[in-house]
């Protein structure tokens, strides 16, 4: 009789250990979708902050180029008659 009951505990114990162990494993498929997710949204912002430091880099040109054509237009203005409306260089031809 005793031996029955030990055989009763022991098969409860696997049947126990048998259904933790099913949700476990559904619990993994469902971590590894997220993992993929993750991953994914990883190389989205990896792609988003690369564009973001090109983009950058394009601004620091642009201002760049600016700067040296309110430079160009300075020196333009500043040879101009006021009278004729004419560059000074062209005057003197």
């Amino acid at each position: 009789m005793v031996m029955w009951i030990l055989i009763a505990v022991l098969v409860a114990g696997v049947v126990l250990l048998g259904a933790l162990a099913v949700r476990l494993l559904g619990r993994l498929s469902g971590l590894r979708r997220a993992v993929t997710r993750l991953q994914r949204r990883q190389r989205d912002a990896q792609r988003l902050r690369t564009g973001a430091e090109q983009l950058q880099n394009t601004l620091v040109e642009l201002e760049r180029r600016a700067t040296e054509t309110q430079h160009r237009l300075a020196i333009i203005k500043a040879g101009q008659d006021d009278e004729s409306g004419k560059h000074s260089l062209l005057k003197a031809r």
